[in-house]
């Protein structure tokens, strides 16, 4: 009898779910190296800190890639609950209606803690609606800063507490490193996200209209004004000499900065961590330079990174996994360890605030420094960020005709201009498609 008894309790416990295994959802992200150890760390914090749910990190390839992926899974009816979607996907996943479900929304069903004011808002805008709706979870935000070796600019006469502002600096600073018997004075990553869309939003130049895609489909891109194409000559002027070096698309020229060829690096500030574990040798983290003829100039700059999204499923024990760990994420102490340990900028006003209180920009004051670049100027209309359909197919038009100028194939206006309308065409038919 007592056996019999001991049985019905067991049963009664665990449909009751006291015994009930941990519900798991799976996080696809396309972190790697460092940022990808502090992802599975962040996410172990979060299984160890309770015993209801398991979130399993499962790296899907470069942001394209898990994108993709992630996609072609909803379609299969096997969609992960979260899945990490760079920046420029953000309007191709806002028009998947019926496969997202909004932060917004997921966090009021589930009745978890969330206030939109506590993120910083010039992130936050980037993933919201025009009322202010978050349909994403921040997460590693980043913008783009520049990086420079002060041991190289001591070698070269220059000051390394003291690194060029404008660009007519620069670009001395940049002769001189080169003359100095560097391999080259400069190099950039990511040249849309870089040279282009933030270079046009400090600037306070329209990259595209209607508010950069923000207030609708029917926007165009212009960013082939006088500025850019001065820049964009200037810089392919400079490569005839190395002064200028090309390392690839994406992140692909940070070993040229890294080991020492050139001098300085525009590199998102997410890529601090990498910096800090490779260069061997003393760098500083500057501000981008401005052209000082620009009225206004500088403004401040927009965002790059990820933020999360979560697929909508039927099981609801499954999205309050989701809904909890996003409040975790967002606690001030996750955000400072994500912070402080990859150089990408906290989404909360507290964790900026902790990560200061704790002392530590005294020591890595790079952090810091893109955290006033972002907040330099409150956001126009040129500035609040990106937000087109297929964006990452433009980009990869821009990458392409960029390396064209470089090659001599095509002038750097008639390059800037097919950039300008082969992207508009890109822009019609995602308009097409999601009228």
């Amino acid at each position: 009898m007592k056996k019999f008894l001991l049985v019905i309790i067991c049963l009664m416990m665990l449909s009751s779910g006291i015994f009930a295994a941990p519900v798991s959802i799976d996080f696809w992200h396309a972190m790697t190296g460092k940022n990808g150890e502090m992802l599975n760390a962040l996410t172990e914090q979060f299984n160890k800190s309770q015993s209801a749910y398991v979130v399993n990190p499962v790296y899907k390839g470069s942001y394209s890639d898990t994108m993709n992926a992630g996609i072609a899974a909803f379609r299969a009816g096997q969609a992960p609950a979260i899945i990490q979607v760079y920046e420029v996907g953000t309007a191709t996943m806002m028009s998947a209606k019926g496969a997202i479900k909004p932060v917004y929304k997921l966090m009021a069903e589930n009745k978890v803690k969330f206030d939109p004011k506590a993120y910083i808002p010039t992130i936050t805008s980037y993933y919201s609606t025009t009322k202010g709706e978050m349909l994403s979870m921040p997460f590693n935000s980043s913008t783009s800063v520049m990086y420079y070796n002060k041991d190289a600019f001591r070698k070269a006469g220059l000051d390394p507490d003291k690194p060029p502002a404008t660009w007519p600096e620069f670009f001395d600073a940049a002769k001189k490193l080169k003359a100095s018997g560097m391999e080259g004075g400069f190099t950039t990553n990511w040249i849309s996200w870089i040279q282009l869309e933030n270079f046009s939003a400090w600037h306070n130049l329209p990259f595209g209209t209607k508010s950069n895609g923000f207030d609708g489909l029917d926007t165009e891109l212009v960013f082939n004004n006088p500025t850019v194409i001065k820049h964009f000559q200037t810089m392919y002027d400079l490569s005839k000499d190395k002064v200028f070096i090309y390392g690839g698309r994406t992140n692909k020229a940070n070993p040229l900065f890294t080991s020492g060829q050139v001098g300085m690096h525009f590199e998102s500030i997410g890529g601090y961590g990498n910096m800090k574990a490779n260069c061997k040798f003393d760098f500083g983290v500057a501000r981008l330079p401005y052209y000082p003829d620009v009225k206004g100039a500088p403004q401040n700059s927009i965002i790059g990174g990820a933020s999360l999204w979560v697929f909508d499923r039927k099981d609801k024990n499954e999205l309050k996994a989701v809904a909890e760990f996003f409040a975790f994420l967002s606690k001030p102490e996750s955000q400072a360890f994500w912070h402080q340990n990859t150089g990408y900028l906290p989404i909360t006003k507290a964790a900026y605030e902790l990560t200061k209180s704790q002392g530590y920009y005294k020591d890595n004051p790079g952090l810091e420094v893109a955290i006033n670049q972002l907040l330099n100027k409150p956001p126009t209309a040129n500035t609040m960020g990106i937000r087109f359909g297929n964006f990452n197919i433009i980009r990869e038009i821009e990458d392409q005709t960029w390396e064209d100028i470089l090659a001599g194939n095509i002038s750097v206006k008639a390059g800037l201009d097919k950039m300008v309308s082969e992207g508009n065409k890109t822009l019609r038919e995602f308009e097409r498609i999601n009228k």
